[in-house]
């Protein structure tokens, strides 16, 4: 069956709310009946006007009806005024104006762009309310609670405009960290699955990074590393930690020497001190692994019998946090085939209000629960531990 045509036109006529619809210059393009029956004005009277030519205030009055309507014009969002006075001149005695109390609402009509073409100026008059209220004394306590009302509507919409605009960033840090952190490198000998879960609260993700990385010489590398801030401006300092360790761990002999690489570098990039790095390297020949970490939570090896050995014996402080650079330690562990190591960033293990072991024991349970999971179950089966409040990253390497 056909649709049937909506008849705009008297829909908005046949309103029982009182409109305006201005132009972007704030000139009457239509007024309903409703509103001509509101204000006492024929609409060839409105039409073609400057909004407060039509209806010009009170010069000594409050004017909060322009300041809402400038509101919707830089923000392009409907905005509520609230009760306000509005006093309107008396049509036949110029100059003389009225006392008139309003609730208006302004909404701006949007183009495919995104750009104002029109803005519907919707308004009920409620003068009738503040003089039932009877002496002065009453209507000076119900104009500070319309005031009042006024203020919290503006807070309700700042509020709004925040939300959304952390919602833009969200999703612009996490397109952004999409881009700089491709599918990991494939590597000869290994299988490796990557998670990445962001945090469900827009303020708390793109910290987390990670690096796979196939070495020239037939060992690999895994990094996994953590910014302190968020949004947008840790997705930038993720990036440029990352492309700075993958290019260290590629030049230097180990671990160790490019994660004092990193830190040297750290310390030139505005909002990159206190991030934590851990860089492992795999030598398939001699089955050892050989790690580092600036102060990252330690890399899990679950042996093939699901007995979990955490990779903790070179921890140091963050990246920049000494005063002075000193070299980082080193450490090497062997593996036997049907092992897996595991790098994740904190949101695997923390919990607010928990201790830190309580973390890495749920961790353990779970590597030992699922230690002969392919490399992908094994990490999808991972970021089920996972806090909402955080973004995570896991690398599972299947050895």
């Amino acid at each position: 069956m056909k649709d049937p045509e909506i008849d705009y036109q008297g829909i908005f006529d046949a309103s029982p709310s009182a409109m305006l619809v201005l132009t972007p210059d704030l000139v009457i393009v239509d007024a309903n009946a409703s509103y001509q029956h509101l204000l006492g004005r024929a609409r060839h009277q409105l039409v073609g006007r400057y909004v407060y030519d039509a209806f010009p205030r009170d010069p000594e009055g409050p004017d909060d009806l322009k300041a809402s309507l400038r509101r919707v014009l830089e923000t392009r969002d409907q905005d509520v005024a609230g009760p306000m006075r509005h006093d309107v001149e008396e049509p036949h005695r110029p100059g003389v104006f009225e006392e008139r109390y309003w609730s208006p609402i302004n909404a701006p009509v949007l183009d495919s762009e995104g750009n104002i073409v029109l803005v519907v100026h919707r308004l009920e008059e409620i003068t009738d309310v503040v003089r039932a209220c009877g002496p002065e004394s009453d209507k000076r306590r119900l104009q500070t609670q319309f005031e009042l009302y006024a203020r919290s509507r503006e807070l309700q919409q700042v509020n709004d405009r925040l939300r959304q605009a952390n919602a833009r960033e969200r999703q612009v840090a996490l397109a952004l960290q999409d881009a700089m952190l491709p599918a990991p490198e494939r590597l000869e000998r290994h299988e490796a699955a990557v998670r990445y879960r962001p945090a469900e609260d827009n303020l708390n993700v793109c910290g987390d990074w990670y690096e796979v990385t196939q070495l020239a010489y037939g060992a690999a590398a895994v990094a996994v590393g953590d910014v302190v801030g968020h949004g947008l401006a840790a997705a930038g300092i993720m990036g440029q930690l990352r492309s700075a360790l993958s290019a260290a761990i590629r030049v230097v002999d180990g671990p160790a020497s490019a994660l004092d690489g990193l830190d040297m570098y750290a310390r030139s990039v505005h909002g990159a001190l206190a991030s934590t790095a851990v860089q492992t390297v795999i030598d398939e020949g001699d089955h050892r692994i050989t790690y580092s970490s600036a102060g990252h939570p330690p890399p899990a090896l679950v042996h093939p019998d699901g007995t979990v050995q955490f990779l903790d014996r070179a921890t140091d402080p963050p990246l920049g946090a000494s005063p002075v650079h000193t070299p980082r330690p080193q450490a090497t562990t062997t593996y036997a085939d049907g092992a897996a190591l595991v790098l994740y960033s904190d949101g695997l293990i923390e919990r607010r209000q928990e201790d830190i072991d309580r973390g890495l024991q749920r961790l353990a349970d779970h590597l030992t629960r699922h230690h002969k999971d392919d490399a992908e179950d094994l990490a999808e089966e991972l970021t089920t531990l996972s806090a909402a409040t955080d973004d995570t990253v896991v690398v599972v390497v299947r050895l």
